[in-house]
Parts: structure tokens; C-alpha cells; sequence
């Protein structure tokens, strides 16, 4: 399933990110990055308001980002993006909570997914990734600890 992010409509949901960063979209590229990383995917990302000369369609990993210029918005490229795709738009999950993008994307085939909802995965996804980083181990079965208990009173013997 191919993620097709509307960045700017996502970054507000996003805890520890703001529209008013001066970075907020190359945060949200990292997270996203890390994101499909860990759950083996792949991502379109769209930003509205590219500087004029700007380049888009930049490959970063994972992740494919579009920096949409200022005479167009990133719902349109999202929209042309899934027409574009014709049949194979079935396999891609727009993440949006603007309504027009939504019905749009549902009609032309894609998934739906709210920004707070993916928000949500986004951040249980990275922080289940930052715990087993951290070496927190799950607890051991009823087998597992009779094993050890025969291995340490053997070595008692």
C-alpha cells in the first residue's frame, strides 16, 4: 500500500511539529521516513507553496516528496497524482482530512485515512520503535522460566 500524505494538513496533528516551524516539512520527512522504514512501505508526500525553481519530486529514501508550486495546491497534485495511477490508485491510502481530497480520492479509487488517525499510527509506530530500542524485553513464558529455574539448579548440584 503506497501512503499519499498531504503534508501540510498533516504536520498540525503531528505532536512536536508546527506549520509555523521554520522546518516543519523536513521534520515531518524524517518521521515519515522512519515511518515507512519500519512498516515496510512507501510514501508520496505532497507540500503545497514551493518557492519558484523549487525542484519537486525529490527521492528520499522511502519516501518521494513533492513540493507543489504556489499557482497549484498539493490537493490537486494529490488528486492527479491518483488519476494518473488509473487502476493501480486501489493500492494507495490517501492521508487527508480535507473533505474535497477525500471524496475525490475515494472516487477515484484510494483508501481513506484522516490525519489525526494516521497521526495517531505515526506516533505508536516510532515510539513501539524507540521502546525496543531501548532493549525493554517482554516477560518470559511459564516454559521459558522452568528452563532457566532447570539451568540455575544444576548449577546448584
Amino acid at each position: 500500500m503506497i501512503l499519499v500524505i498531504d503534508g501540510h494538513n498533516l504536520i498540525p496533528k503531528v505532536p512536536g511539529i508546527s506549520l509555523s516551524d521554520l522546518d516543519d516539512e523536513a521534520k515531518l520527512i524524517e518521521l515519515i521516513q522512519e515511518y515507512c522504514r519500519l512498516k515496510r512501505t512507501t510514501a508520496e508526500l505532497f507540500f503545497d507553496g514551493a518557492l519558484p525553481g523549487f525542484t519537486s519530486g525529490i527521492k528520499g529514501g522511502l519516501v518521494h516528496i513533492h513540493f507543489i508550486r504556489k499557482a497549484s495546491s498539493a490537493d490537486q497534485a494529490i488528486i492527479d497524482y491518483l488519476a494518473q495511477k488509473g487502476n493501480a490508485a486501489h493500492n494507495c491510502k490517501v492521508v487527508s482530512s480535507d473533505l474535497h481530497v477525500q471524496v475525490q480520492a475515494r472516487g477515484l479509487g484510494a483508501a481513506i485515512l484522516s490525519s489525526d488517525q494516521f497521526a495517531h499510527d505515526l506516533v505508536t509506530a516510532l515510539s513501539q520503535d524507540e521502546k525496543s530500542e531501548q532493549g525493554e524485553s517482554k516477560p518470559l513464558s511459564p516454559a521459558e522460566v522452568e528452563e532457566w529455574l532447570k539451568i540455575f539448579n544444576s548449577r546448584k548440584n
